[in-house]
């Protein structure tokens, strides 16, 4: 008697083939690995990949007054860690000790264009769900432990060689050691253990216990993408849909009726309240669309583009232009689009909403405008550029 074929487990190991960088389609990563499973793709960028930023480049970096940096130590015979803060101090860097350490950076795509290009390789997914890619350079030992994130990650292997172990075990422990801040496991029992070097990528769902140590001078490249949480998103919205509702609109209760106990909340009262949240509650799907694109392009955003402190000129503005001057998104002015009404579009920049073109809208997404895009535009277009250019969320590229 033949006996039922049983689906085979997904590889959670692949090589990367010519013209499927995934090892397969897209399609299939996302329906069978995206927020499921883990996979390890080898040869994802290529064994010819080399990290864009330098060891050197990266720690200048951590010193910028605008850095988001962290050292972790290790001492391995007392199993004790520390935590710095940046930004650091270049001297800081000639004491650290030989092995057992580790420098991470955060943004690092907000300030060099070769790294940012690095999310062509997750080109297939929204680009509003990036938070940044963050670059560790470790030497020997470096690491920080054994965790969870709750966010995705995609872990590109740019330098040396890192060792990685991670638990797909569902039950696995999720208690952490109260006495660091880097809330490492305390109990760890990899299911799978494997070496990256240059061009291999992990892909790491939330909530997978992982630790990841260099094996000599390493670098590893995070795409990183933390979704928010359910808490996040109630609070956010509500706060920005409180601001669309008259002051009139209140609770009220014209039919109230006398009561024996006048402390206790009845089944009137709820239904009170539910109709003063109706609006809130019944949002449609447009108006929720709106608002989180909103929320979703000033979520976990380390800086808020300024505005410029003296406004450029309609004149000024198209004689930069006529010069050659290319423009392009401030760093940190997440984008976000929607439909808008008669054929026109919605933009979100950095959590601010405007209506602009169908076209224009697709020409923010881009690295650059080039000078003879915009002078080619329409004049209530360009107006639409020297508006933004004037709130800091686009800048001239020098």
């Amino acid at each position: 008697m033949r006996s039922k074929a049983t689906n085979p487990r997904p590889a959670i190991e692949v090589q990367a083939k010519p013209g499927l960088p995934l090892g397969m389609p897209v399609e299939k990563f996302l329906s069978t690995y995206w927020q499921k499973r883990p996979l390890l793709i080898r040869g994802m960028l290529g064994a010819d990949f080399a990290s864009p930023i330098s060891p050197n480049d990266l720690a200048g970096l951590a010193c910028e007054p605008y850095a988001l940096a962290r050292l972790v130590s290790h001492d391995p015979k007392r199993d004790r860690w520390s935590l710095e803060c940046g930004p650091f101090e270049e001297a800081r860097f000639a004491k650290v000790p030989k092995t057992h350490w580790t420098l991470l950076v955060q943004d690092v795509d907000k300030w060099d264009r070769d790294v940012a290009a690095l999310l062509d390789q997750v080109a297939f997914l929204p680009r509003w769900r990036v938070d940044d890619i963050m670059i560790s350079y470790a030497v020997e030992g470096g690491g920080v432990g054994a965790h969870i994130d709750q966010y995705d990650v995609f872990l590109i292997q740019g330098l040396g060689q890192r060792r990685w172990r991670i638990d797909v075990d569902p039950n696995a422990p999720r208690d952490f050691r109260p006495d660091v801040e880097l809330k490492q496991l305390q109990r760890f029992t990899p299911s799978h253990d494997w070496v990256l070097s240059p061009g291999d990528v992990l892909y790491l769902p939330p909530g997978v216990p992982h630790d990841g140590i260099a094996l000599d001078e390493c670098m590893t490249l995070s795409i990183g993408m933390r979704a928010p949480s359910a808490a996040e998103l109630l609070v956010e919205l509500s706060d920005q849909v409180a601001e669309t509702l008259d002051e009139a609109d209140r609770y009220a209760d014209p039919e109230l009726q006398a009561r024996s106990d006048v402390f206790a909340v009845d089944a009137s009262d709820v239904g009170r309240v539910r109709r003063a949240l109706s609006h809130f509650l019944q949002m449609d799907d447009d108006v929720l669309g709106r608002e989180f694109a909103r929320f979703i392009t000033r979520y976990r955003n380390a800086q808020t583009p300024a505005p410029r402190p003296r406004p450029l000129t309609a004149a000024q503005f198209e004689a930069r232009l006529a010069k050659g001057a290319a423009l392009a998104r401030h760093p940190f002015a997440r984008l976000a689009t929607r439909p808008g009404k008669r054929g026109r579009g919605l933009v979100y920049l950095a959590g601010q909403a405007f209506e602009t073109s169908t076209r224009l809208a697709k020409l923010l997404g881009r690295d650059e405008i080039a000078a003879a895009e915009a002078a080619g535009l329409t004049d209530a277009e360009r107006a639409d550029l020297l508006k933004w250019l004037n709130l800091g969320l686009i800048g001239f590229v020098s």
